[in-house]
Formats: structure tokens, sequence, C-alpha cells
């Protein structure tokens, strides 16, 4: 049997908000090479999750490992250094920037400072090798056209590229995908789906999506929480048949589609 090395281990996590549980002992991990889903019902604790892994909440008890190696729950300016990005259910870009000039916005691993050299001080060079790894990640998304073109100038389906390129350009091992497919039609969720599947080439993806779709098309393994607990997890198909999973999230008619 191969035992297989985690890029992340969250053990025994637990979130509260007030009186509120949003997260009561949640376990898992992600190994190289791999996509896993994390789904369930609106309200399930998915966003919490990746927001105690980003180090936007602060969670009441819960150890973290990554590469292997016990870790502090991160700060959200640690992410960068330690091999973590993510995108937002929305996309978060700057309507009145170029598309290049917010990719260049993920890369503070190179600048801590920012991008804009007139604005933050940058010299030409620093801002030369921010701008080639900008496009190399605006290559991988099949993006590197619309270089030049403001944010706001764009259709919602490329902004969603845009959004991935700029998590992409600080060359993460761990890329958390908030849910990628949101908003798009079936043929951008196809393009979308083989994209997901490129980029496990060079990082581990843990994914939030209620496209079961893309889930059942991407995802090797899945969590699936309800009530900020994980009722089940495993390969992906024996997952979607769970009766537990059926009756809190899926479905009967989603699990015989």
């Amino acid at each position: 049997m191969v035992v297989k090395s985690n890029l992340l281990s969250i053990d025994s996590l637990s979130v509260s908000f007030g009186g509120l549980k949003a997260l009561n002992q949640v376990s898992l991990d992600l190994h190289p090479g791999e996509v896993v889903g994390l789904i369930g019902p609106n309200g399930a604790g998915k966003t919490t999750l990746f927001n105690a892994l980003s180090g936007l909440v602060t969670p009441d008890s819960g150890a973290l490992s990554l590469f292997d190696e016990v870790h502090a729950w991160p700060k959200a300016h640690d992410l960068v250094d330690l091999g973590i990005a993510r995108t937002l259910q929305g996309v978060g870009l700057f309507p009145d920037l170029t598309v290049v000039e917010n990719v260049m916005l993920g890369a503070t691993r190179f600048s801590r400072s920012g991008l804009i050299r007139a604005a933050l001080g940058l010299d030409g060079r620093d801002e030369a090798r921010l701008r080639t790894r900008a496009m190399h990640a605006l290559e991988r998304v099949y993006a590197t056209g619309i270089a030049n073109q403001r944010v706001d100038s764009l259709p919602y389906p490329v902004t969603k590229r845009v959004a991935i390129a700029r998590a992409l350009v600080s060359e993460p091992k761990i890329l958390l995908l908030d849910e990628p497919a949101g908003g798009l039609g079936a043929q951008d969720i196809d393009w979308m789906n083989g994209l997901i599947r490129n980029l496990i080439s060079s990082c581990a993806i843990l994914l939030v999506e209620h496209h079961m779709d893309v889930v059942m098309s991407v995802c090797h393994r899945l969590y699936v929480l309800n009530f900020g607990e994980v009722i089940a997890s495993g390969e992906a198909e024996l997952v979607r048949q769970d009766p537990a999973v059926v009756a809190a999230y899926l479905g009967s008619e989603a699990v015989h589609k």
C-alpha cells in the first residue's frame, strides 16, 4: 500500500461565531496531484473552512499541517509564502485596472508592497519581473490576448479566468477554488472543468462548488459538510450515493442522473 504525503491536513477544526458553531471537529486531507471537493448545502460551513485556511477567521481549536509539518493557522499575509492561493466566490478584481495589473497583484511574494511602479515605488526591473510572471499565469488560463484590457470591459466568464490567473501567479502548491463555475453557462463550465484538470500538474486543489456536474467531473475525493460537520467523505462516486448525503444535500434525482 502506497502512503501518500499530505500537502494539507486539518484535524478537528472548530470555529464558532458567538453562540453559533460554524464548524465542529472537521478533519480533511489534501494530497499532491488531486482535486478534493468540499460540498454541502448553503450555511454548512464551507466558506468558514476556507476562511480559516486563509487567515480570515481564527479557529477555536484544531490542528493544521502543511507539507507534512505541523503549522500554526496562517494569517492572510502568510499565504503566498506558504504556497497557498485562493479565489473568491465572485471574482474580486479591480475593474479600473488592466487584466495583467490585476494578476500582478497576486504576486506579493515578489513585491510585498504592491505592483504599480508609479504609485508604489517599484523600479523597472521589479515591475518587469512581476509582469513576466503575470503573463505566464495568463498563458495558463489562455488569456494573454486580453492582458492590456481593462477588467470592466470583459464578460463575466472571462473575468473568472483572470481571477484564477491572479491566484496562479504566486505559483501555489495548494489552490483553494471557491465556486469557480458559479455564474457560468454550460460551455464555459466545460472549459473550466478542463482547466481544473490541467492545473493539478502543478498544484493540488481544494474545491468548493455547487455544480455537481463539475464536482463529479474533476474531483477525486469529496468531503460533505452539513451544519458544520463532515457527514461523509471518500471517493466521489461513492459519496454521491451515501444515504446521508442524499438526504442532506443531493436528493435522489441527483444520484440517478
